[in-house]
């Protein structure tokens, strides 16, 4: 169960990784290619979840509406630190302070909302769930997003030095 657990995170962050590639180019794409693959990721994060999280019938009726409701929050500051990376990548080449003043900015911002929604939910999901299962859900919610974070790390490149 382990390695099925590791497998799924592995391919789920795969395709979030994939997503966030797709968005940097949505430019040119039609929007219903862009809309299946959102809906493949949801789904894809949804069964990880579901898999993970062990939920009793009463539970899982109780804790998906509000897991919905909590993804579409999640999905906006996805989507803004989306643009926060393509800004970063149309200015990478000729960044100026005042620039790396407003992505900063745009950073830090984004950060404050998504701890902001963290903790609106949370009296939510300890509703709906006992506070064991209400960690262990952020604690799955944390591990996607630090896989995420790790991916997108190692592909953004440092601001440049000043020269």
């Amino acid at each position: 169960m382990k390695n099925k657990s590791r497998a799924v995170v592995i391919v789920m962050v795969l395709t979030m990784v994939v997503v966030v590639a797709v968005l940097a180019l949505a430019q040119d794409k039609p929007a219903d290619n862009m809309q299946i693959v959102l809906e493949k990721v949801r789904a894809d994060k949804k069964l990880l979840v579901a898999e993970n999280m062990q939920l009793t019938e009463s539970e899982a009726k109780a804790f998906w509406p509000v897991y919905e409701r909590y993804q579409d929050e999640l999905f906006l500051l996805r989507a803004r630190s989306i643009k926060l990376i393509n800004d970063y990548a149309d200015a990478y080449g000729k960044m100026t302070d005042d620039t790396a003043e407003k992505l900063l900015d745009e950073y830090m911002t984004i950060e404050t909302l998504g701890l902001k929604v963290r903790k609106a939910y949370l009296p939510k999901f300890r509703k709906v769930l006992s506070s064991k299962k209400t960690a262990r859900y952020y604690q799955i919610e944390n591990k996607i997003q630090a896989a995420l974070n790790y991916e997108l790390a190692k592909n953004i490149p440092l601001v440049k030095a000043a020269e």
